[in-house]
C-alpha cells in the first residue's frame, strides 16, 4: 500500500505542475533561463503524462526515469545546484528526484495495472 501512496503523491504533484505549464503565462518565464518559448508544451507534457502513468501503474519505471531527468535538469539548470536550502532553494526538486528514484527501484507495486496484467515484462512496468 505504501508503494501506491508514494506513486499517488509523486504523480499528483507532477500532474499539477505539468498542468500549470499549459498556461500561456509560463511561456513568458522561459526566456529568463535562455530557453525558447516553443518548449512550453514539451515541458508541460513531460511532467503531465508520466504523472498519470505513475498513478495508474503503467510504464512506471520509464515514467519515473523521465521525471528524474526532468528534476535533474531543474536542479542543475534552473537552480544551478547552488542553493539547496533557502527561500529559492531546490528542496522540492531534490525530494521529487528522490521519490522518482525510489519508484524506479521498487516498481509499480501491487496496486497497479501492471500487477493486474501479469504479462507485462518487468522492464516495462
Amino acid at each position: 500500500m505504501s508503494h501506491f501512496g508514494l506513486r499517488l503523491t509523486i504523480g499528483v504533484i507532477f500532474i499539477a505542475a505539468g498542468y500549470a505549464k499549459f498556461d500561456p503565462s509560463f511561456a513568458t518565464y522561459l526566456p529568463q533561463f535562455g530557453l525558447p518559448v516553443q518548449l512550453q508544451y514539451l515541458f508541460a507534457l513531460d511532467e503531465f503524462i508520466p504523472g498519470i502513468l505513475i498513478i495508474v501503474g503503467v510504464l512506471t519505471r520509464i515514467s519515473a526515469s523521465v521525471l528524474s531527468l526532468v528534476m535533474l535538469g531543474v536542479i542543475f539548470y534552473i537552480y544551478k545546484a547552488s542553493q539547496f536550502i533557502g527561500p529559492n532553494g531546490a528542496e522540492l526538486p531534490v525530494i521529487l528526484l528522490a521519490g522518482s528514484l525510489v519508484i524506479i527501484t521498487i516498481g509499480p507495486g501491487r496496486i497497479s495495472i501492471s500487477h493486474l496484467v501479469k504479462k507485462i515484462p518487468r522492464f516495462l512496468q
